[in-house]
């Protein structure tokens, strides 16, 4: 199936407990299963693009990128706390107004999300490579077994998967036992950050436009600033509550 086909017009979402937003309903009901169906929230995408631009210098190709995902915007609040968004075409990457991004798991295995998966993978194991003074080079083999492991464990005490929780996992990654220098990875500090400031996202997502502001509560989505503690933020845009 095409990204540009017709069924995709629209989708219906909702916030989950997690503090993940998940798909309730969907236009094309024929090629997608909506059951623990999340989808990727604008400000999410931000941090994850963030971290995706410190992989520009190690061959991220942005097609890649914008291939793996279906973009979508807000379109009217619905009784129930339901959000319904509409379907656009849009460069997820490029575009000014803030997108959610449904990744493109028609086909799971060979598709464009699981190329994209693959595509990161590897530049966040080169990354790492690069930054890490390991005795012999750190492979993609082990990097995608630990995750593996815990993706096992996760689903044996129940735990619903996001697609937030395997970004960041990967785009997020370090070995245990190992540390980024602070110096060598100015721009990927995330990867051992817990707390970031995340306060000028916050006035982005808010000021997108006034249709976005009235539909989109502070107080439902979570994205309100919080009381500052020590002048920090915490991320509260669904990422995962474990990091390595």
């Amino acid at each position: 199936m095409k990204k540009t086909g017709p069924s995709l017009d629209w989708c219906i979402v909702r916030i989950g407990e997690d503090k993940n937003w998940w798909i309730d309903s969907i236009s094309d009901n024929e090629n997608w299963d909506v059951d623990n169906l999340g989808i990727i929230d604008p400000k999410q995408f931000l941090h994850i693009n963030e971290l995706l631009d410190s992989m520009t210098e190690f061959g991220l190709d942005s097609q890649i990128v914008d291939e793996a995902f279906f973009t979508f915007a807000i379109e009217e609040e619905l009784k129930g706390d339901l959000i319904k968004l509409v379907r656009v075409r849009d460069s997820l990457l490029k575009a000014e107004d803030m997108l959610f991004a449904l990744p493109d798991v028609l086909d799971e295995e060979k598709g464009p999300y699981a190329d994209f998966l693959n595509h990161v993978s590897e530049k966040r194991v080169n990354m790492l490579n690069e930054l890490i003074d390991f005795a012999e080079p750190y492979s993609l083999e082990e990097m995608e077994e630990v995750l593996a492991e815990k993706q096992n464990n996760d689903f044996l005490e129940g735990k619903r998967s996001h697609f937030s929780d395997e970004l960041f996992s990967i785009l997020e990654f370090v070995p245990d036992g190992f540390a980024i220098d602070a110096d060598l990875d100015e721009e990927t500090d995330h990867a051992s950050s817990e707390e970031e400031d995340y306060s000028d996202l916050e006035s982005d997502l808010i000021e997108v436009s006034e249709k976005e502001e009235k539909l989109l509560p502070d107080a439902d989505l979570k994205w309100d600033e919080e009381e500052e503690k020590e002048d920090t933020t915490p991320y509260e845009g669904g990422a995962p509550d474990e990091q390595t």
